[in-house]
């Protein structure tokens, strides 16, 4: 892991990227990672990751995980998630967080790369069931910066925090502006 860190690195900086914001002293949260408009955020995002160290599970849509690409999700940090139908997803995340001594989780609001004008909350949910906060996570391709921001605590008004959440994005640029939106507020 330790080359990765520096070939990481350098990559980025190779493709004009600049990283921001510090990895906080904490052994669990929850990264919410907006906005999410291009199958780049993913490359971007792991090679941030490895750049800072950080060993952190991605939930990802589970026809990804096909012979030999769902062996390799899987090695980097790849939880398959069934989007068609309702499951438990949120209470064993929130469980497997809970039972860990170390438990880094990524997941994208928007759920898909097109344009949504209601984000999913299974984050938050996750994260207060968890009782772990969150950090957003973002690409800004104008600038060419990926980072992380600092850690936020849930409070008993959901709506509240999810309005506080999106507004961190609204300067935010998307790969493809166009089809990202914070919705609304």
């Amino acid at each position: 892991m330790f080359y990765m860190k520096y070939l990481s690195r350098w990559i980025l900086k190779l493709a004009g990227w600049k990283s921001q914001g510090t990895v906080p002293d904490l052994k669990k949260f929850v990264v919410v990672v907006a906005p999410h408009t291009s199958n780049w955020d993913f490359v971007i995002g792991r090679l941030f990751y490895f750049s800072m160290g950080i060993r952190a599970k991605v939930m990802i849509k589970k026809e990804l995980f096909f012979f030999p690409l769902g062996f390799i999700l899987k090695a980097i940090g790849g939880v398959p998630v069934e989007r068609q139908r309702k499951t438990d997803i949120v209470e064993r995340m929130a469980e497997d967080i809970r039972n860990s001594e170390e438990f880094i989780l990524t997941i994208t609001p928007e759920g898909t790369r097109k344009k949504v004008t209601e984000w999913k909350r299974g984050f938050y949910r996750i994260a207060r069931a968890a009782g772990v906060p969150v950090l957003p996570g973002y690409f800004d391709y104008k600038r060419k910066v990926v980072g992380i921001g600092e850690p936020f605590y849930t409070t008993d008004d959901e709506d509240a925090d999810m309005r506080r959440i999106k507004l961190f994005y609204k300067d935010i640029t998307p790969k493809y502006p166009e089809k990202f939106s914070i919705g609304k507020l």
